[in-house]
């Protein structure tokens, strides 16, 4: 059966049908729009043309067989429209779908459920979210237990590219207002793609043809977070409009979103674990008491510890323009572009002090070998400020040709052109400033952990020069450190072909065709660790002590900003207040001493690597070699998919089964270079500067091919109850950022922390068997229960291994032994399954308007992470967590209420941690378990005008996430409430 196109609508206009027949037929065509069909490839041509292009009703029950109602019940039925209309619409495509698919659509145009993609998206069985700690946005989703580069997200069928290095696409850089809908393919569509263990998600956008005729809308609002105090726009609006007998279409949509947050973070960056001498659980060690051969107690330390306040600043651009001309009947071209620009500028000031493990003293430790306190003699306080900056340009551009040769033979050509940028006009990413005291007047303070990571904060003790609290941020004292500046540039080109065919006739289908795609990934980082001038002025200055640096003017610090209250339903002190200051003005303090070069300036570092014969005041970067990737990924791909409808035992039964082999070919290219020095810094004793060699052009090739195999099959017990079974072969590639080849060693490091990085050009992608059983009962009209089981099993795992070892032969300074080197690097690892059960269930009370949505998933595997196990690095399913989320609302002559929770237990986020220098490899990184409540509601004035009100986070819940166990807390982040209103216009 073939849903009615915009070609199929042309004949209907000629062939003399009924103005209410051609009215009921375009006005359902608007469905599309709302999320019904994609652009590509839809669920099914039953879901379509049931919810959509032959203007069915939402409350229709399909006839056993997928016999269509006749068009005179539908013209007598009522279309239901906003909330509970596009619940129904999501419903229909889950019902009508051969494989496993959930799906939103939009309520109305310029009206979907959610401010952000990712949001909605949670709103579904088996998806959650990761929110951006600093604007509290969600980011990305985690699909069964799979998140990030696990699962796949196309615009109108097209993969889209990313600028930042991995597979999977930022969310809160996806304008919600204009999109049509979202499709969640948890089984793959071999014509469409089976590149994502976790899920497909297809957005669909608008296209003039959908609902021929002119159309508008705009949207208006603003936008206040709690702790911001500043209400920020959001304007949009949408033009679409068909002519010459609607041969000719266009769609033009722009928006313009910003969003402002102020957020309070409490951190450690990161639990290094190795081994403590006996003496350090004691006041005193003798000198050289401290070497590898007494180190034998085990235990986790805090490596920094820190607070700040960032406020952010969220601006993004959306625009679109789709073009679509039907020359001649069962031609449809359609040429589109997409847009979007987001800029993200992040301010932040607070405090971080470094620790060193060896360095610690009257140490204790937990039963677990975690540090709940100890002391470190002549500790550094730094206070810190900076500016992070990136710029996300993304563009792509499409062309898709589809022809209806007859009534059984059909074909599709579609061809795409997407580059990302990140930071396109060479951006300064980050600009830090770290000013402090120590030496001569550092304290011997320490960290005391009084409990779990859910609800309390590290506490620092003996704070203050010489130990005085009461002096904790004394300006008179507070002299020069480090100025760190790096600058970022991505880019990410994907060119991509696809064209099929299609024979349809008599309950039987077959569709097949080929895909090329092409993906170039290019990386490169200035900075200034490479020339070293972060060091110009480290040391403190004369008030802690002849260690170089100069005193800082106490008027550069322009507010005391009180940690009272900083982090809600969190216990534990932190000192009393941060100091607020800004980098750019300490940078230009620096820069206003003068060039050393030409004038003696007390406190630089003339003897510091480099630094005293080329610093001349400002603070240049320069080219980090190690940083220069550059990647390209190229793809065939052949398909064929083939379903058929019969009857067993009177019941319907579908089958559908298809096959894609992918064949992949991958070049890597890079500069290599090793260290031949590592010098300590004149100035600060805490510094260390290491020599490169010269760089040397390193390039490599790889390749795999992979048979991916599915096979769908739903059983119509009743006309309400049906049962699914699916089987798949599907693939996951390693994000293109780890394919570098080359090893990668920083120039600017720590005492005790050095670190490395090495690339893995010839990994192969994860692959997973996957195994569904479902039981669907729509029991009356927008209302049914499901349950779903699947099993994954996943093989061919990229795991961080992390090894100490000497690179180079290279000797540390600090101890005089060669230096050992934290090295990072990614194999193909072990294998695991995946196990669950989703269960659904969406009902509406009758006409009273009221209703829920409500859904929970449970997730367990077979390779759960042992926390007590070091022997093994960075190995585990990361994402898996039970979920569970409930929608109850209200839809009823004009208005609208709903309230949303969403409910995620703990789970292992990823493996390394900001801080990545410990004996046993990367250490993990666990998200707490977080509930969140919102609230949003509307009331249609007119039939055109619509006002709209969202609140979000009303519980003012936080983020917070551990280490290994759960009392070392990593980060937590109080992003506060956000309150939206506006309205719509619709013409």
């Amino acid at each position: 059966m073939r849903g009615t196109n915009p070609s199929n609508l042309s004949k209907i206009r000629r062939s003399g049908a009924s103005k209410v027949a051609l009215a009921s037929a375009s006005s359902l065509l608007a469905l599309t729009v709302f999320g019904v069909a994609q652009a590509s490839e839809r669920p099914s041509d039953e879901a379509i043309a049931t919810a959509s292009a032959l203007n069915a009703p939402a409350e229709a029950e399909p006839q056993a067989g997928g016999q269509k109602a006749s068009e005179s019940s539908v013209v007598e039925q009522v279309i239901i429209t906003g909330l509970r209309g596009s619940l129904q619409r999501n419903l229909d495509i889950k019902r009508s779908s051969p494989g496993v698919v959930d799906a939103i659509s939009a309520e109305d145009i310029g009206k979907f459920p959610d401010a952000n993609v990712a949001a909605s998206l949670q709103r579904l069985p088996g998806v959650s979210i990761q929110r951006s700690g600093s604007r509290g946005e969600p980011q990305g989703i985690t699909v069964r237990g799979f998140g990030g580069d696990f699962n796949e997200t196309l615009y109108d069928g097209r993969r889209i590219s990313t600028a930042t290095g991995g597979r999977s696409v930022d969310f809160s850089t996806v304008g919600a207002d204009f999109v049509g809908g979202l499709s969640v393919y948890k089984t793959p569509d071999v014509t469409l793609s089976s590149s994502s263990i976790g899920a497909s998600v297809n957005v669909a956008f608008p296209k003039p043809f959908d609902k021929p005729g002119r159309r508008m809308a705009v949207t208006a609002s603003g936008s206040l977070q709690d702790d911001a105090g500043k209400i920020v726009p959001t304007v949009g609006a949408l033009f679409s409009d068909t002519f010459a007998d609607n041969k000719f279409g266009i769609l033009v949509d722009g928006m313009y979103t910003r969003h402002d947050t102020q957020t309070n973070r409490v951190y450690i960056s990161g639990w290094p674990g190795g081994y403590y001498a006996p003496c350090q659980l004691t006041a005193t060690c003798a000198p050289g008491e401290v070497n590898a051969s007494t180190k034998t107690v085990l235990g986790w330390f805090e490596q920094q510890a820190g607070a700040s306040q960032i406020y952010t600043k969220d601006e993004r651009i959306d625009g679109r323009i789709a073009l679509q001309w039907a020359p001649v009947d069962g031609v449809t071209v359609t040429l589109d572009d997409n847009y979007s620009r987001q800029s993200i500028r992040a301010d932040n000031f607070g405090y971080g002090i470094w620790f060193n493990q060896d360095g610690l003293r009257n140490v204790k430790l937990d039963q677990n070998g975690t540090t709940v306190d100890f002391t470190q003699a002549g500790s550094q306080t730094d206070f810190t400020a900076g500016t992070d900056r990136s710029v996300l340009r993304t563009n792509q551009t499409g062309l898709n040709v589809k022809w209806d040769v007859s009534e059984n033979l059909s074909f599709e050509g579609d061809a795409s052109y997407a580059k990302s940028w990140l930071n396109p006009g060479g951006e300064v990413t980050s600009d830090g400033a770290d000013v402090g005291y120590g030496f001569g007047i550092g304290p011997s303070l320490g960290i005391r952990i009084d409990g779990g990571s859910k609800n309390t904060l590290p506490v620092l003790h003996d704070y203050g020069p010489n130990g005085d609290g009461s002096r904790w941020a004394d300006t008179s004292v507070i002299g020069s450190h480090v100025v760190v500046r790096q600058a970022q540039q991505n880019t990410d080109v994907v060119k991509q072909l696809r064209f099929t065919g299609a024979w349809e006739q008599d309950g039987f289908r077959i569709k097949a065709g080929g895909a090329y795609l092409e993906d170039r990934f290019q990386f490169q980082q200035k900075n200034t660790f490479v020339n070293n001038f972060w060091q110009a002025y480290p040391g403190y200055g004369p008030a802690s002590g002849p260690n170089g640096g100069v005193m800082v003017p106490a008027t550069l610090f322009t507010e005391r900003v009180s940690t009272k209250n900083f982090i809600p339903g969190f216990d534990g002190a932190l000192p009393p207040y941060l100091l607020k200051f800004d980098a750019h003005a300490y940078q230009a303090f620096l820069s206003g001493l003068g060039n050393p070069q030409t004038k003696n300036i007390p406190g630089f570092n003339y003897g510091g690597g480099g630094v005293g014969t080329q610093f001349t005041g400002a603070f240049d970067m320069a080219l980090d070699n190690g940083s220069i990737r550059d990647i390209t990924e190229k793809t065939w791909a052949l398909f064929v998919k083939a379903n058929f409808e019969v009857e067993v035992a009177g019941m319907p039964f579908h089958f559908n089964a298809g096959v894609r082999e992918e064949n992949t070919h991958v070049t890597s290219k890079g500069f290599g270079q090793v260290p031949t020095a590592i010098t300590r810094s004149a100035g600060d004793p805490t510094l260390l500067t290491v020599t490169l060699s010269q760089p040397q052009a390193v390039s490599t090739k790889s390749n795999y091919s992979y048979l991916l195999p599915s096979v769908d099959m739903k059983l119509e017990l009743t006309e309400s109850v049906h049962l699914r079974l699916d089987a798949s072969r599907t693939l996951t590639r390693p994000g293109l950022n780890l394919l570098t080849p080359v090893a990668s060693v920083g120039t600017g490091q720590r005492v005790g922390a050095l670190t490395a990085s090495g690339g893995s050009p010839s990994l192969k992608p994860y692959l997973a068997d996957n195994f569904d059983a479902a039981v669907e009962w729509y029991y009356k009209p927008n209302s049914y229960a499901a349950v779903n089981v699947f099993i994954k099993d996943v093989s061919n795992f990229i795991v961080g291994g992390t090894t100490r070892q000497n690179i180079n032969g290279v000797i540390d300074p600090t101890t005089g032994q060669p230096a050992i080197f934290a090295v990072t690097q990614q194999v193909n690892g072990p294998e695991a399954t995946v196990r669950g059960v989703e269960l659904a269930w969406q009902h509406v009370f009758g006409d009273s308007g009221f209703g829920f949505n409500a859904n929970a998933t449970f997730v367990d595997t077979n390779k759960p992470y042992d926390p007590k196990d070091i022997s093994q690095s960075g190995f585990a399913i990361t994402g898996l967590a039970n979920s569970a989320n409930l929608v109850a609302f209200y839809d009823k002559n004009g208005f609208e209420a709903r309230v949303a929770v969403n409910y995620r237990e703990e789970y292992l986020r990823g493996f390394g941690q900001n801080q990545n220098t410990g004996a046993f490899g990367s250490e993990p990184t666990f998200e707490n378990p977080n509930l969140q409540v919102d609230f949003s509601t509307s009331y249609a004035l007119t039939k055109q005008i619509n006002l709209f009100f969202e609140a979000i986070n009303l519980t003012n819940e936080t983020q917070s996430t551990h280490g290994r166990f759960d009392n070392q807390l990593l980060d937590v982040f109080a992003y506060g409430r956000r309150y939206t209103a506006g309205a719509r216009f619709r013409f």
